[in-house]
């Protein structure tokens, strides 16, 4: 566990749970004490003591894939918190949400603002969270390039999504994904530009990569 933001009204910790080295993030408003989690990979006794001190208010989700939901239901039972997620992807969840988010939904912890952007591709409900100046991914959006994506349909759909909905965010906006580190809206876009300044396949999808597909 790691606080990879510690301002004066936020902190954010990341965790690295899962076979699958997955990203959980705690966000906590420093002014209330509110918290929320985003992503439940696995290890549900070490996303709740990184709570403790806390006042959790939600489980967020940033997709409905097993490597990010794998300890969702016994967080859910101990935590005793709304979840909230993307209709398009509660369907396969072992337990459903009481909230269903919308692209451009805003709601508080504490005083900081959340807002929720609906970014399908990698998943039809994939959804990122901006909070101030820092955008939690899920799999939507890596350094280097986008999710991955089982058709072309679906590359199709995550590259609008990154291009009018994270891109044209602030270039300071911070990244963080759902593996791995972080990176930047600046870096991003430089990234992409390289890549819309080639041709590509049209059946192009999968693992791609800005700079090398």
């Amino acid at each position: 566990m790691a606080n990879i933001i510690d301002e004066k009204n936020i902190r954010i910790e990341r965790l690295i749970l899962s076979p699958y080295e997955t990203n959980c993030y705690i966000v906590v408003c420093k002014k209330t004490g509110d918290s929320l989690v985003v992503d439940a990979p696995a290890d549900a006794s070490s996303i709740i003591a990184a709570l403790e001190g806390s006042k959790p208010q939600y489980i967020l989700l940033t997709h409905d894939h097993y490597d990010h939901t794998g300890t969702l239901v016994s967080l859910r039972s101990r935590l005793k918190v709304p979840l909230a997620a993307h209709a398009a992807d509660s369907a396969s969840l072992k337990t459903p949400p009481e909230i269903f988010l919308k692209d451009g939904d805003v709601f508080k912890l504490g005083n900081l603002d959340v807002v929720a952007l609906h970014t399908p591709g990698h998943t039809p409900g994939s959804l990122c969270f901006k909070i101030g100046k820092y955008l939690i991914a899920g799999d939507t959006i890596f350094p280097g390039g986008p999710g991955n994506t089982p058709t072309p349909g679906d590359f199709r759909q995550i590259v609008a999504a990154i291009t009018t909905k994270i891109l044209t965010l602030p270039d300071d906006t911070v990244i963080y994904p759902g593996h791995g580190d972080g990176t930047t809206v600046k870096k991003s876009k430089e990234e992409y530009a390289v890549f819309a300044s080639h041709k590509h396949p049209d059946n192009l999808c999968g693992d791609v990569l800005w700079l090398s597909s």
